[in-house]
This record gives C-alpha cells, sequence and structure tokens, in this order.
C-alpha cells in the first residue's frame, strides 16, 4: 500500500504545487528512487539464475567446485547490492533537500535563492542549487548559467583592455615600452662622463649613482600601404641637453632611435635615426646604455639620420643575401664640454650633397642570432666653415658567428677618414696641414674596431668580455701640430677599452649586471691615461 500510495503521488502532482525547475527535480529523484528499489530484487534474481545458468553440467563437476561457484556468485551480488544502496542513498539524500527547498520557496515566494558558489549574491530564481550538489539541471538553467559565466570574462576583459590602451589619433596600435635603468659606479680616475664613460682623463676618480640612462620607447603599427604594412618606433633617454655641446650633459630629453618605414615579404623602404650600415650590431651591456660600450674606441656608434631601402634575396631555405643602401646625414662630433658653435649647419649639409652607404650581407639560420658576415661601404662630402673641402669616406667588415649553444663571437672593424661624425676618429674629422703659409683641410685617416665573446648559461645568465680601439694616424697628428702657433690638435690620439661583465635576467622583465672596464687614452703628448671602471645596473623592462 506504502509503494502504490507513492507511485499515485508522484503520477498525480497536486494542483497547487508548483510545476517548475525544483518540482520537476523532485519529481525524476522520486522516480529513481522508485525505480531503483523496483529493480534492484529483480536484477539480483537475474544475476542469481544467469550464473547458475552458465555453470558446467553437473556430470562433469563436483560438489567442492558447486560450492566455490555459488560462493562468487553470492560476493560479486553483494558487492553489486553495496554499489546500488549506495546510489540509493544518495538519491534519497538529494530528494530530502530538494523538498526542503521546495517548502521554503512556499513559504517565502519572494526570497531569490543563494548563489551555489558565493552565498551573499544571489542568484536567480529559475536556477536551482542542485548544481552545486551535481544533481540533475534543466538544459535552459545551464544554458543560461553558461552565457552569465562567458559575458562576465568578456566583461572583465574589455575593461582591462580600457585600462590598458593607449588612445592615438589614428585608432592604431601604439605600444609603451621602456627600461628603468639604475646605475651605479666607480671611476678610479677623471673620466670624461662618469655615470658611462668612454675616454679617460688627467685627475681624481669619482663614484656616483643614475637613472638618467632610462630609456622610453613608442612602437606603433599603421595601415596597409601598396601591399606593405607600416610601422614606427622611437626611442628617448635622460641623457643630454641642448645647452651644451656634448653627447652626455644632464637635463632634457634626448632622442636616441627613431625608424618608420613599408614592409613587404623581402624588401623595405624606411626613414631611421639609428647608427650607421657601417656597424650594424652593438656589444651587451647594462651598464654602457647612453654611449654604447666601446664608444669612440673602435665602435661607430653615433645615430644619424638616414632614408634608405633594404631587400632580401633567399638562396635556399635558411640563407639569404641582403643588400641595403641609402642616404646619411652625419653630424659634427661633439667634444665634451666645448661651447657649442652659433651656426646650426653641420659640415656635411654645408656640402650641399648628402652622404651615401651601402651594405651586403650573407646570414644563414635565424634573422637576430643566425651567422651573418657583411660588408659596408659610406662616402660624404664635407666643407668647413672657411669653404675648405674634404670628403670623409669608411670600409668596413663585421660578423656574427654562433659558435656552439653557449658561445658567440661578434666583431667590427673599418678603415677610413673623417669618421668624427659616427664616433670615430678621436672627436676629429680633419686636421689643417701646411705647405709653407699654405692651409689644408685634410680628413683624418682612422682605423680601429672591437670583439665581443659572449657565454649564455641557459636563457637567464649571460657572460661578455671584449676588446675594443680607435687609432687616428698618428703621423697626420704630428704633421697637424709641427707648428703650435697655428694649430693644436685637441682630440684623442688613440682610446681603447676592455670588458667583462655579468647579466642575470631572473625573468623577462628584470636584469641585473656586474661590470669591470678599463680604459687607455691617449692625446698628442702627455702620457697614457687610463681609469677602472666598476658599474652595478638594475633595469625594470616594461
Amino acid at each position: 500500500m506504502i509503494a502504490k500510495s507513492q507511485r499515485h503521488t508522484a503520477l498525480h502532482q497536486p494542483p497547487d504545487q508548483p510545476a517548475g525547475p525544483e518540482a520537476r527535480c523532485v519529481v525524476a529523484l522520486r522516480w529513481a528512487v522508485l525505480a531503483i528499489a523496483v529493480l534492484l530484487p529483480t536484477h539480483m534474481g537475474s544475476v542469481a539464475l544467469a550464473q547458475a545458468t552458465a555453470a558446467p553440467p553437473a556430470s562433469s563437476e563436483t560438489t567442492e567446485q558447486k560450492v566455490q561457484q555459488l560462493t562468487a556468485a553470492v560476493a560479486r551480488a553483494q558487492s553489486q547490492m553495496d554499489s546500488y544502496q549506495k546510489q540509493l542513498q544518495e538519491l534519497q539524500r538529494q530528494l530530502s533537500a530538494l523538498q526542503d527547498q521546495l517548502a521554503a520557496e512556499k513559504a517565502n515566494p519572494q526570497a531569490p535563492a543563494p548563489h551555489p558558489e558565493n552565498p551573499a549574491v544571489s542568484a536567480p530564481s529559475n536556477v536551482s542549487t542542485s548544481a552545486a550538489t551535481n544533481a540533475p539541471a534543466s538544459p535552459s538553467g545551464s544554458a543560461i548559467e553558461d552565457i552569465r559565466e562567458r559575458q562576465a570574462i568578456q566583461e572583465s576583459q574589455i575593461a582591462t583592455h580600457e585600462q590598458t590602451k593607449v588612445e592615438t589619433a589614428s585608432k592604431y596600435p601604439l605600444k609603451v615600452s621602456g627600461l628603468v635603468l639604475f646605475n651605479g659606479y666607480v671611476n678610479t680616475r677623471q673620466v670624461d662622463v662618469s655615470a658611462d664613460p668612454t675616454y679617460t682623463l688627467p685627475g681624481g676618480g669619482s663614484t656616483g649613482l643614475s637613472l638618467r640612462q632610462t630609456v622610453l620607447g613608442l612602437d606603433a603599427r599603421g595601415p596597409h600601404l601598396f601591399g606593405a604594412t607600416s610601422h614606427a618606433d622611437v626611442r628617448v633617454d635622460f641623457f643630454a641637453s641642448g645647452a651644451q655641446s656634448s653627447y652626455a650633459a644632464s637635463g632634457l630629453l634626448r632622442l636616441r632611435t627613431a625608424h618608420a618605414g613599408l614592409k613587404w615579404q623581402n624588401t623595405e623602404a624606411f626613414v631611421q635615426q639609428d647608427r650607421s650600415f657601417l656597424a650594424p650590431n652593438a656589444p651587451s651591456s647594462l651598464i654602457a646604455v647612453a654611449q654604447p660600450e666601446f664608444a669612440w674606441s673602435g665602435n661607430l656608434w653615433a645615430w644619424s639620420p638616414q632614408i634608405g631601402l633594404s631587400h632580401q634575396i633567399g638562396l635556399t631555405d635558411s640563407k639569404r643575401l641582403k643588400l641595403e643602401v641609402g642616404l646619411i646625414d652625419v653630424a659634427d662630433p661633439q667634444w665634451p664640454g666645448v661651447t657649442p658653435r652659433p651656426s646650426t649647419i653641420s659640415r656635411a649639409e654645408r656640402s650641399r650633397w648628402p652622404g651615401s652607404e651601402a651594405r651586403i650581407a650573407f646570414a644563414t639560420g635565424d634573422a637576430d642570432t643566425g651567422p651573418e658576415v657583411g660588408a659596408s661601404g659610406y662616402f660624404s662630402p664635407h666643407e668647413t666653415g672657411d669653404q675648405e673641402r674634404f670628403d670623409a669616406w669608411a670600409g668596413a667588415v663585421d660578423l656574427r658567428l654562433p659558435i656552439s649553444r653557449h658561445f658567440a663571437f661578434t666583431t667590427s672593424a673599418y678603415r677610413g677618414a673623417a669618421l668624427g661624425g659616427l664616433g670615430g676618429g678621436g672627436y676629429v674629422d680633419y686636421v689643417y696641414l701646411y705647405t709653407g703659409t699654405a692651409q689644408i683641410a685634410r680628413a683624418l685617416d682612422d682605423v680601429g674596431g672591437w670583439a665581443q665573446l659572449k657565454s649564455k648559461v641557459g636563457e637567464r645568465l649571460e657572460f661578455n668580455t671584449g676588446y675594443g680601439v680607435d687609432n687616428p694616424f698618428a703621423r697626420e697628428i704630428r704633421a697637424s701640430t709641427m707648428i703650435p702657433e697655428y694649430s693644436v690638435y685637441s682630440g684623442l690620439a688613440r682610446n681603447r677599452s676592455a670588458l667583462a661583465n655579468v647579466i642575470y635576467s631572473p625573468s623577462s622583465y628584470l636584469l641585473f649586471s656586474l661590470e669591470y672596464r678599463r680604459l687607455w687614452t691617449n692625446f698628442a703628448t702627455g702620457p697614457t691615461n687610463f681609469s677602472d671602471v666598476i658599474g652595478i645596473g638594475a633595469g625594470y623592462r616594461f
């Protein structure tokens, strides 16, 4: 009678009982409980009957074997009964919980059900908390919950984007990047710029701290034009001022490099302020950033305005030729501490002819780390304020050679004349030679270069050691000073530097470094000046 009454109750729901998702869940659970209760004895009987039927004929079995088979069958049946019993208890528990919830909703129909994950947040009334207990839920409720979750994620992403995006007039993407760089330094003798020295002078040393080598940058991507993608970037630091004729005065922002171009698959047309084609490689250092390592001692680092075209010819899948041609406007060398001239026209600009440069290189493997060897040339007419004309020129070779997984060798060398505007020649483009009483401006010949060996230990730690030298021709310097009352040579006669550093990057955004550098500097007269430079650096890249 009891079972019959329960079935009648489940099949004939009273009219005042709500027909919502909770009621349907209650009905479903009641049917599941009833089905297990009814089918469990039947199933157990079927299992016993099947096992008895599958037993071998009595004629071929002993009484002991029959007892063992029946014992095993009873054990399996008992295990299945235990499993069904646990399922029955779980369904009864869920049914009881739903009945309690249903009764509470009847008593207070306006109160929303609590959110299954956060009781402080109310869930919609048509979403059952049975989802928290893995009970069957209506498909519509599950779909609604999934839509709400996706909407919340999208709103969060949109909010993050609104906080980090940079608004531009063109509406094209713009990325802000940079390096906040702290440096501490000790110089045992007087140097040109204490925070980032390049040559040494007679006098005492210095110790200090600096953040002036911090770099800020903007990177932009623009529209497609003539089938090419457009791009631009700019880098500035805090290492210069227009008030002094120096590469390293303090005060205002200094434009370091800038690029803009149209890039096709193998060709790029560009304008830029950057290193000359003569010196595509740069030494690795976190201590010398404002004036790169080996500046004025073999590294033609000066950033100059240029316009050019580059093209890449694929020879095989990994081998390629790189061709670059361009025009360049080099500045006059700026001797530190010298009062700037009233005229802002450089000797290259006064000649009315832009400088030209070209480079050809063979490369294989990765574009940034693979082997590459190149040869380049440079030519630029110059004219002094006295209408004396001379030509600046240079030929250079460069090499990047990975030796193994852990070692790489990089070098660059040049031979030329009037290279002061590119960062060589001891800050001097030309000297005056004399024929009787006649004065002739002659481009100062120069030779130099640098080399560096890099050792990488994993992806986070690297060691670098290197040497660089810039050597203007001594005979031309001596010839220019034979008549002191007419001419005095104030540049460097020879400048050398050697370094050893370690750079550690515990993450993609943090950098730490310790460096030792030795500087040797010769002037036209006097002994060799030297200084030991010890620097530490800590940077945050963003």
